[in-house]
């Protein structure tokens, strides 16, 4: 673990992964004060003990959607950014490509005054997408 200040977390950078979560976290200044991976459950006992809407970021997927909503339960601001915004904030480029610097630049970027972030959807709204990219699949299956 890697634990630099003691200050209170205000934002946070998670790049979520198969088997462990890498976590990023700023204090207001923007100091570190977490940066580790960690497992599901053990990342869901450590945000339920962070402050009530402290932010936290992750890269904008399907399963993005899913742990959002489970944060926001937790009364967290938890909000998904799109990859494309993403990237210009990694600070090792191309060939520093890895958890904890993807990590560290969705925290980098969740900070920034005017990021666009993506609207989490809910089960529903998942679900009907699903409906559509399998219609819009046999629609160009058949052409």
């Amino acid at each position: 673990m890697v634990e630099i200040t003691r200050a209170p977390v205000a934002r946070v950078g998670v790049d979520l992964s198969k088997r462990a979560l890498q976590v990023h976290a700023v204090d207001r200044s923007g100091r570190v004060v977490l940066a580790r991976a960690m497992p599901p459950d053990r990342f869901y006992a450590w945000c339920a003990e962070l402050p009530a809407g402290c932010l936290v970021a992750m890269e904008a997927c399907g399963g993005a959607h899913h742990v959002a909503r489970r944060l926001q339960l937790l009364g967290l601001d938890a909000r998904l950014i799109a990859g494309h915004f993403v990237s210009p904030y990694r600070m090792a480029g191309k060939r520093g490509k890895n958890d904890a610097n993807d990590a560290q630049a969705i925290c980098e970027a969740a900070g920034r005054p005017h990021m666009r972030f993506v609207p989490v959807k809910t089960v529903e709204q998942q679900g009907q997408l699903s409906v559509h990219r399998l219609r819009e699949g046999y629609k160009c299956a058949f052409h």
